[in-house]
């Protein structure tokens, strides 16, 4: 068994290499620029959204306030009349990518930490460079990846940028599997 603070090393270059790969995803090869559409008319959609002051947070339309409410014929309706809309909403123009960027990276830290672990309870130290890249592999890739599945099921994101995350995922996977093999301690 090789405990996680033996493996500070390889938790923390996986998260530095995932983060430098994610850069490089998002910023250079353009493959997510589209993943999501733009309004026909963001200008009136703006104007109309901003005088309800909604506040920041996440909405779906219609909204039942019930398992009860959903079968009555006013719900019934506007489920039928459509549209059904997921919305997130932040204050400002832009959400703050500082912010965003270390929390992106403290989760790629934790996913560090998950693979370490299991890892660790898994094989000794002096473990085959396949053997742990095996072990820290899947776990990486079930951590960058599976949730985002459930948005596709339950919230309508397109299957396209579903399989596009789950790439990056398997990328990421690689990378961290790649760092613990490499640094493992012999």
């Amino acid at each position: 068994m090789v405990t996680i603070p033996e493996l500070w090393l390889p938790i923390l270059l996986s998260a530095v290499a995932v983060f430098v790969a994610s850069s490089v995803i998002h910023m250079f090869l353009g493959y997510h620029f589209n993943d999501y559409g733009k309004l026909p008319d963001e200008n009136a959609f703006a104007d109309a959204i901003r005088k309800l002051n909604i506040p920041a947070g996440s909405y779906m339309f219609p909204k039942p306030s019930s398992a009860a409410d959903m079968k009555t014929a006013e719900y019934q309706e506007k489920a039928k009349k459509g549209p059904g809309v997921i919305l997130t909403t932040w204050p400002g123009a832009n959400p703050n990518m500082g912010s965003n960027l270390a929390m992106w990276f403290v989760f790629c830290l934790v996913v560090g930490v998950f693979a370490a672990y299991v890892a660790g309870r898994a094989l000794p130290a002096g473990a085959d460079y396949l053997a742990v890249f095996r072990f820290a592999g899947v776990t990486a890739f079930v951590a960058h990846t599976l949730g985002g599945w459930g948005e596709s099921i339950w919230y309508k994101r397109p299957w396209s940028v579903t399989a596009k995350n789950t790439f990056d995922g398997l990328v990421y996977a690689l990378l961290t599997a790649g760092v613990f093999g490499w640094l493992w301690p012999r």
